[in-house]
């Protein structure tokens, strides 16, 4: 990792998560380079990181491993433009594309590049605990893969797919996935309060049970159905509880919210051509 040279496009969250997990990992500021346009944003990243940031591409971009497309998807095509007027070199590159909604082919066309790895991550990445799922071009072979795991290896696990169609799925259960959680958190901790519990004491008991539940399915061999039924007894609380939640389908509603998630991504990206072409 130390040897890496890396830039980004974009500074945001998702860059800092990134950059925090690099330097972590031994990578040394003088090699990482961030092109940012906001000034205070730039700030922040050298106060907290140490890293060089400009508001614009320059040479020392034609130097660099990788490539991290890290801006806003509207912004990408203006910005892969300057990059390829100010620093054309910088297409001999991986690029490693974190924005949402992007495809491989644009951002080949657009940045001159050949090898490409477009990746969507997680909001947990910002605390090292996303997941990730990850396509590679058909330019890229095995040494361009662990290049990836290297960069992103900080922010969480990491899942490749085989077609980039696959990452419209992706998007609906782990990219989108924070919110479900959220939204399921909300919902028992609102019904606490309204069994009568003091509302942090709900909220600390829901959230409590989530991260128990979701540790103990990641370390125990059974599946989550199993799972489910040895919490299960016949007659009991629990059982209670679940035949509301199948009267009310609740997993089709997952099943129809997930496909409606993965089918608006397809969209976005279409979109995002259209407007580009």
């Amino acid at each position: 990792m130390q040897s890496l040279s890396i830039g980004f496009i974009g500074g945001g969250n998702m860059a800092g998560a990134i950059l925090g997990g690099l330097r972590a990992a031994g990578v040394e500021a003088s090699r990482l380079q961030v092109v940012e346009p906001f000034e205070a944003q730039r700030q922040r990243l050298r106060e907290q990181f140490g890293v060089e940031a400009s508001a614009e591409p320059d040479a020392r971009l034609a130097r660099v491993d990788v490539l991290v497309w890290a801006v806003k998807p509207q912004q990408f095509a203006q910005a892969a433009r300057t990059l390829r007027e100010q620093c054309p070199a910088s297409a001999g590159a991986l690029h490693l594309s974190i924005m949402a909604g992007v495809r491989c082919h644009a951002i080949a066309a657009r940045s001159g590049a050949e090898r490409v790895v477009r990746t969507m991550p997680n909001t947990p990445a910002l605390i090292g605990r996303g997941v990730t799922g990850l396509y590679a071009n058909p330019a890229c072979g095995a040494a361009e893969r662990e290049l990836a795991e290297r960069v992103l290896g900080a922010t969480g696990q990491l899942a490749w797919v085989d077609e980039e169609a696959q990452l419209d799925a992706v998007t609906a259960v782990s990219g989108s996935g924070p919110a479900y959680v959220f939204y399921v958190l909300e919902a028992m901790t609102a019904a606490g309060v309204r069994l009568g519990l003091p509302e942090d004491t709900a909220k600390r008991l829901a959230l409590g049970t989530i991260a128990g539940a979701a540790a103990l399915a990641e370390a125990s061999p059974l599946s989550a159905g199993q799972l489910r039924e040895q919490v299960t007894s016949k007659g009991g609380t629990t059982a209670a509880a679940l035949e509301v939640l199948a009267a009310r389908d609740v997993a089709g509603a997952f099943d129809q919210a997930l496909q409606a998630a993965a089918r608006r991504a397809g969209e976005l990206a279409d979109a995002l051509e259209r407007d580009a072409s």
